[in-house]
């Protein structure tokens, strides 16, 4: 992350500081702190970040992990849509209509649950559905969380997500301070 770190511009100053501190969690174990950087660099949808993240998180996430990061920010892209809409549209007719939506990425076995569901937290975090956020919450505090782990996944995903509205607006070292 030191390549993005130095492509921010002046005006990210903060999110440079942020960077630096920000995946250095008491709280989360390695897989959760890196597949919430991956999965929220997916969701935030810049490729410079995106490739930063993959560069980053090489021995400490299998390839299976990454990939797994990767396929709940899609499905969480799909599943924020849908359920934001529900919640926001406000009509109860909607939500007994069955979703029909696949969400494979999400189902896993009890001790991989935590993890997945915590990273659903954090993209849903970045892409702001309330209906998830609440979801998720709930489900990653049943499976053990503590309000620090999902404090700390949430911090990384607003971070990651400032580094990269930085990056699209000022790419790549246009105005490094």
């Amino acid at each position: 992350m030191e390549w993005v770190r130095e492509q921010l511009p002046e005006a990210a100053r903060d999110i440079r500081l942020n960077l630096g501190t920000v995946f250095n969690s008491q709280n989360l174990s390695e897989r959760q702190v890196y597949g919430t950087l991956v999965a929220c660099a997916f969701a935030a949808r810049n490729a410079e970040l995106l490739a930063a993240a993959e560069e980053e998180v090489q021995g400490k996430l299998t390839d299976e992990d990454l990939a797994l990061a990767k396929s709940i920010a899609a499905t969480m892209g799909m599943n924020n849509v849908y359920y934001r809409f529900l919640h926001l549209v406000e009509d109860p007719e909607y939500a007994q209509i069955p979703a029909r939506l696949r969400m494979q990425a999400l189902s896993a076995p009890a001790e991989d649950k935590l993890d997945r569901e915590l990273w659903a937290l954090a993209v849903s975090a970045v892409n702001g559905c309330g209906q998830c956020i609440q979801a998720h919450e709930k489900t990653v505090l049943q499976h053990g969380a503590s309000k620090a782990m999902v404090h700390d996944a949430v911090r990384i995903a607003s971070v990651v997500n400032a580094a990269a509205a930085a990056l699209d607006a000022e790419p790549s070292g246009a105005n490094v301070g």
